[in-house]
């Protein structure tokens, strides 16, 4: 195919339905695979938990992949965990249902390499394939990688928002 080594994914992205599949993606080099991750796979979370903003808990991590509608997709370089990318589909009785991206993480190491990008190529897919009218994101402005990444993968800037938010506790003093 004429598509760029780094930008080139099937056309079609496994659902967490057909979680055995496996996407890949050649990155110079090197084999980037992209894994949808369900229940039955908390230990690739525990396993790629340094790219997490705090060590994924057990019972927190149990709860987010058997509930229907979130999605965690785990990217690999030679079976290294590189990155990931969480969603979260959000239904509402006006609106239907879309996509939020939850968060998007990628090891330095890999950084500027296609595979955030490809990440959210991928959450992309799936949001459409499972029929949600759009995706969002929120990040702050001076996150420059993750900006890329979502440009890259075709988001725009829709207009100026406010985001307000309360606070109940901190991850590291509460929970299981």
């Amino acid at each position: 195919s004429g598509a760029s080594p780094r930008n080139s994914l099937p056309r079609t992205q496994p659902s967490p339905r057909q979680i055995q599949q496996e996407t890949h993606i050649r990155w110079h080099t090197r084999l980037v695979e992209l894994r949808w991750v369900s229940g039955a796979d908390q230990d690739a979370v525990v396993e790629a938990g340094r790219l997490f903003d705090h060590a994924p808990r057990q019972a927190w991590t149990r709860k987010f992949l058997t509930q229907p509608g979130h999605h965690l997709c785990i990217a690999y370089v030679g079976g290294e965990p590189a990155g990931f990318v969480s969603g979260v589909e959000l239904t509402h009785p006006d609106k239907g249902t879309e996509m939020f991206l939850y968060e998007l993480g990628v090891d330095e190491r890999f950084r500027g390499r296609g595979i955030g990008t490809a990440l959210v190529q991928a959450l992309v897919r799936l949001a459409q394939e499972r029929d949600c009218y759009g995706m969002w994101v929120l990040t702050d402005a001076d996150n420059s990688a993750a900006l890329r990444a979502y440009r890259a993968a075709g988001a725009g800037a829709h207009r100026t928002q406010v985001m307000l938010e309360w606070r109940f506790g901190s991850v590291d003093s509460s929970g299981p």
